[in-house]
């Protein structure tokens, strides 16, 4: 494998955090600034952590460890209070070597969720559609249960079954069957409507992309616009995203990029480049393009209450469980996890063919990280780009802790680590 003489860099002018003071305020309902945002789980309000300097040296150790589990490199970008640190490791490019760079471009598959989580409630601020309404009420005839409420879709309680099980089933070759196909929105539907719903609307929690091709389709439908103008003109120009884009159906990553790998279903076959794709069997759900940078103004943004009104903000981190650990959640096209500091970070995680990555905030938006890894299909190294979360926003462990602390998965929960994985819950899905 090769690997960069440069593989680790410090961005310059960063000092490592030594304090945050302040207590957050309940967001569920909540009347204050939006900045100081706290949710809700099952009603009850959860006190914050005290602010901890990040861990670098424990950043980098993650990233290490995922390249030390498949990955031919890794990166993750930290900005706080005061200033910003990065790590990078490995190359983004095998053929050429290049190392790893910040800068670069990335696929962020269902971090792409949020954004299309943020124009939706955009449009309910503006009274264009109700949260708790019928989705065949915006698109007649669309669902074959008029039960399916718009916030089922963003709390992945709808009982969508979700198509790219068996999409996927088969890794590389269900990839290269799609990777330069182009899907309309009915199409997707339809192959998830051809399958057993999952849950009666509402009950349970089951992660499912048809939900998000279905808000892609709302927000087509109420805006008369392709959702990249919506991203467009809502998130990327307001927020100054210079390095995010939707280019469907394009498969290009233009400009400095980070190029994908993909891990066979098969041991020891050859890494499979995916970086070009249309990614057009995700769309809304899971096409984005973004850079580390962008991802951490964009989480920051959002928690600090830039593009959400308080209400909004408030629903959309208003959480409940999605698994028995009681330390992963989920509230409306958002993640929250609870460290072993006792922070609560929130954000998305992200899976899609040669890319894991992770974007999440604190809940006053203060302090942000971001991450990536240029593999997938391959559990462990998800689970070790994991381990950059409790490193930024625990700082470092006890000497009397175990290292192994932070290996904790938080993107691939009920998963055992290894080759082989096929987690409980996943992103975009894939066969581990």
């Amino acid at each position: 494998m090769l690997r960069s003489p440069h593989r680790r860099r410090l961005a310059v002018g960063a000092t490592l955090i030594a304090a945050l003071a302040g207590a957050l305020t309940p967001a569920a309902g909540a009347s204050a600034a939006p900045a100081a945002v706290t949710p809700t789980t099952a009603g009850a309000p959860t006190p914050p952590a005290a602010a901890t300097a990040p861990d670098m040296d424990g950043v980098a150790a993650a990233l290490d460890a995922a390249m030390a589990n498949g990955a031919p490199g890794a990166m993750a970008r930290y900005a706080g209070p005061d200033g910003v640190q990065y790590r990078t490791a490995g190359v983004r490019d095998r053929a050429t070597g290049a190392p790893m760079d910040i800068h670069a471009r990335f696929r962020i598959g269902s971090i792409s969720k949020t954004f299309s989580t943020v124009v939706l409630l955009q449009l309910v601020q503006e009274g264009r559609l109700e949260l708790d309404a019928p989705v065949n009420r915006y698109l007649p005839g669309l669902l074959p249960d008029d039960r399916i409420t718009v916030r089922h879709l963003l709390t992945h309680r709808s009982g969508l079954a979700d198509y790219t099980n068996a999409m996927f089933d088969k890794t590389v070759p269900g990839f290269e069957a799609v990777r330069n196909r182009v899907f309309s929105y009915q199409e997707l539907v339809d192959l998830s409507l051809a399958e057993p719903r999952t849950t009666e609307p509402g009950v349970s929690y089951k992660y499912s992309n048809a939900n998000f091709v279905v808000v892609g389709m709302l927000i087509e439908k109420l805006t008369g616009r392709p959702v990249a103008d919506a991203y467009k003109s809502r998130i990327f120009k307001p927020l100054k995203l210079s390095g995010t884009s939707y280019v469907h159906p394009d498969t290009r990553i233009k400009g400095l990029r980070v190029r994908g790998y993909l891990h066979p279903d098969e041991a020891g076959a050859p890494l499979v480049d995916s970086t070009e794709q249309t990614v057009s069997w995700a769309q809304s759900a899971g096409a984005v393009i973004s850079t580390p940078a962008d991802l951490n103004t964009f989480m920051s943004a959002l928690l600090r209450g830039r593009l959400l009104s308080p209400e909004m903000l408030g629903a959309m981190t208003t959480v409940t469980p999605t698994d028995a650990t009681n330390t992963r959640f989920y509230g409306l096209g958002l993640r929250r996890y609870d460290l072993s500091c006792g922070t609560q970070v929130f954000g998305h995680t992200g899976t899609v063919q040669g890319f894991y990555s992770y974007a999440f905030t604190t809940g006053d938006g203060k302090r942000s990280l971001s991450a990536v890894a240029n593999t997938s299909n391959h559990g462990a190294a998800n689970t070790a780009l994991g381990g950059t979360l409790e490193a930024a926003f625990c700082g470092k462990k006890p000497a009397a802790a175990p290292s192994a602390a932070a290996a904790r998965s938080f993107a691939t929960p009920g998963a055992t680590p290894g080759a082989t994985d096929r987690p409980a819950e996943r992103d975009l899905p894939e066969r581990h």
